[in-house]
């Protein structure tokens, strides 16, 4: 701070880069390091992260003479060792994951698809339907990072997930055995984890494991040891399961969790999981992908020959990238079109020469040009390809409605910057293809394997992926074995082996009705629907967000979203704003006395009555009851409660915001709200609802803004309805 050195611009940048400073002043302000300022924890998480990286680069490098070396980034690209950068390497292993699944999903013919990459750890998600989804800001172990990602969502659920019982449930992780000690088949004295349930279940068979375990890294895994540690946590849990039984239990909840995980990235954003295929990769997800097909209606399971490294080989079907991006902070006008061109032109100069200068021909060099948009007074920017600023209005406007279901035509529009994205095209997809059959017959089991499986235990066919030809098909349940993953094929599910090699799993039958639910306590139930609920309730709250108008709930997110039973007593809230959720269930009882009764489908119901539930007159709570239909008898009756709060940025009161300190009565801060009946069979009671918020000795000053939010709390009701 406060250094003065004209014409030296580039070499503080590196000294704050290296240092770790995140503000500097300059001699003149138009300087382009003044965008640092605005890159905050980027900056200090590249100085921390680069000089590292480099060490270990050069030691690679110093190791391959005469090799030109590449490095995958976050953001889906390769580049050259000597221009990859700490910031562009936070998940630059799960992105070769994404491009992998990508491109051979391509090859194989299935242009949407889920990833579905289930290591030994964790289990990450992703979704691509013809392109891939970047974020160009997020948060990575607490820090704001605004540099180009792909979109992944991780959840902890890996082969060495932990496998716990707490007396009332089971859990499965967050924790990991990792790979020392590991699971407990491997032979380390390691817990329980999800990779030794597959183990007692002959989900895994040890003998068609690679044999890498014990004190001399030549024996199979220890399936005695795996028995014997569930036969003593079936009998510490004492509730009749024997160790299978306790073992599948906990699987079904690993399945549950991944597929709530799936849900974030599809259903939670508004894509039908029914018309995608489950590409699964990684060295666990085979083991898996039936079930957590089943989870989510799927229907379809591609996995690539190298499914269990596909992340090591996706790097090296990657593109060449460059990306670069510059901040401008002007109104999107008629007459910003030649400077925001400028900008790009002189981006696009120094990406190219960046790709020319790691070997890239320019005729295979495809560039596509952004502008980042966004309403001026709010933070959330959307990218729209670069063009006419008529053009743009109108992309921003589509992809602002697709994406928050509303428009805000009063407010300008800024361009916050401007970016360039170079890719030197690879060479297509090309793989060897397996030799047809030589003889009829189909393939035939290499062996017998015992599995637990519909309950109960059954020999079914185990089969060698190596000695499997284009053409055969095979009927689950069975097992494929190959060097790096296992494949189990479940009841109903078919694999058939493509051209390419690809095995392709489809349902053939009809997946069974979800069984009844007893009243009686069962833990596994109780963790599944736990996690279903939480699901529920943290769909209500995107839906929230997205659809929000305030800068309140959309960005500040001062909101709270929540489940209730039918006597108003919680069930899951999300992990949103706490202050809220120990008094909703309050107004909710409020709402159940009153209404007793008179409720009906399509009634919903908005207080902020401190004296029942409520906190402050800002805080508006909107419930809906949840009815379950009757076949011949209507509506049935009510199950459900789901309610949601915002703080609303204004509700009226003697000064703007409504809390006034110094307040002697409650209608000094604003309107009152007591049970107000919002929608009424189905429809919106705006014009009351107006009149009721302008009626008040102290009316709200911004009723059309309460109104959006309101609609916005309805919509996320309706969610989770």
């Amino acid at each position: 701070h406060g250094y003065r050195f004209p014409g030296h611009e580039q070499r503080i940048g590196q000294i704050a880069r290296r240092t770790g400073f995140t503000q500097i002043s300059l001699s003149h302000e138009t300087s382009p390091l003044m965008k640092l300022v605005s890159r905050g924890d980027t900056t200090v998480a590249d100085a921390y992260l680069s000089p590292i990286l480099s060490r270990y680069v050069n030691q690679v490098t110093g190791e391959l003479s005469g090799v030109r070396l590449q490095f995958m980034q976050s953001s889906g690209g390769l580049t050259d060792a000597g221009t990859f950068r700490g910031k562009d390497s936070i998940l630059s292993g799960p992105a070769g994951g994404i491009v992998g699944m990508a491109r051979t999903s391509a090859a194989a013919g299935f242009g949407k698809v889920i990833g579905f990459d289930m290591g030994g750890t964790s289990t990450d998600v992703s979704h691509y339907a013809g392109e891939y989804e970047r974020q160009y800001e997020t948060q990575v172990a607490g820090f704001r990072m605004r540099a180009p990602m792909l979109s992944i969502h991780t959840v902890a659920a890996g082969g060495g997930s932990l496998l716990h019982f707490d007396g009332g449930r089971y859990r499965v992780g967050p924790d990991s055995a990792g790979a020392n000690p590991g699971p407990a088949a491997y032979r380390r004295g390691g817990p329980l984890t999800v990779t030794d349930a597959n183990v007692m279940l002959g989900r895994i068979q040890p003998d068609h494991f690679p044999h890498v375990f014990g004190p001399g890294a030549d024996q199979a895994l220890d399936a005695a040891v795996v028995r014997q540690r569930f036969a003593a946590l079936a009998a510490r849990i004492g509730d009749g399961r024997n160790p299978e039984e306790v073992a599948a239990g906990f699987l079904e909840i690993a399945v549950a969790n991944m597929a709530n995980a799936i849900k974030k990235i599809s259903v939670q954003r508004g894509y039908d999981v029914t018309e995608y295929a489950l590409a699964t990769f990684g060295g666990a997800g085979g083991q898996h992908a039936c079930a957590v097909a089943d989870a989510l209606g799927m229907t379809s399971i591609v996995i690539h020959p190298h499914a269990g490294v596909l992340s090591a080989y996706g790097m090296g079907l990657a593109d060449v990238t460059a990306m670069r991006e510059a901040a401008v902070e002007v109104p999107l006008s008629d007459g910003a079109g030649p400077d925001l061109r400028a900008a790009l032109d002189r981006l696009d100069a120094v990406a190219r020469a960046e790709l020319t200068g790691q070997g890239v021909p320019a005729g295979r060099i495809r560039a596509a040009r952004r502008v980042h948009l966004r309403y001026d007074g709010t933070d959330t920017a959307l990218l729209v390809p670069a063009g006419t600023p008529k053009e743009m209005a109108e992309a921003f406007e589509a992809a602002y409605l697709r994406r928050f279901s509303f428009l805000m035509r009063d407010k300008p529009v800024t361009v916050e910057a401007v970016s360039v994205e170079l890719t030197g095209a690879s060479e297509p997809v090309t793989e060897d293809r397996p030799p047809g059959r030589p003889a009829a017959g189909g393939a035939s089991a290499e062996r017998l394997a015992r599995v637990f499986t519909g309950g109960a235990w059954a020999e079914v066919g185990l089969y060698r992926r190596q000695g499997l030809c284009p053409g055969d098909r095979i009927a689950g349940p069975a097992i494929i074995a190959e060097a790096n993953a296992t494949t189990v094929v479940e009841p109903g599910w078919q694999a058939a082996v493509n051209d390419a090699g690809y095995l392709v799993l489809s349902r053939v039958e009809a997946a069974p009705a979800h069984r009844a639910v007893s009243a009686d306590v069962d833990p596994v139930r109780l963790e599944i629907f736990n996690n279903l609920f939480m699901s529920v309730a943290e769909q209500m709250g995107y839906r929230l967000q997205s659809t929000a108008h305030s800068v309140n709930v959309k960005e500040r997110l001062d909101f709270s979203c929540a489940i209730f039973d039918r006597e108003g007593g919680l069930v899951v809230n999300a992990p949103h704003m706490p202050v809220h959720l120990g008094s909703m269930g309050e107004s909710v009882k409020e709402v159940i006395r009153e209404r007793a009764g008179t409720m009906k489908p399509g009634d919903v119901y908005a207080l902020n009555d401190p004296y029942h539930g409520g906190t402050h007159l800002p805080d508006i709570t909107v419930i809906t009851p949840v009815f379950t239909p009757v076949p011949g008898h209507g509506a049935g009756e009510i199950v459900f409660y789901v309610a949601s709060r915002g703080h609303h940025a204004e509700v009226g009161g003697i000064t703007p915001g409504s809390m006034p300190a110094f307040s002697t009565h409650i209608e000094e801060e604003g309107v009152l709200i007591r049970n107000w009946l919002l929608v009424e069979n189905g429809t919106l009671r705006e014009a009351e609802t107006v009149g009721m918020l302008r009626g008040a000795p102290h009316p709200s000053r911004n009723p059309a803004d309460n109104i959006a939010d309101l609609r916005a709390q309805i919509a996320a009701n309706e969610k989770g309805v």
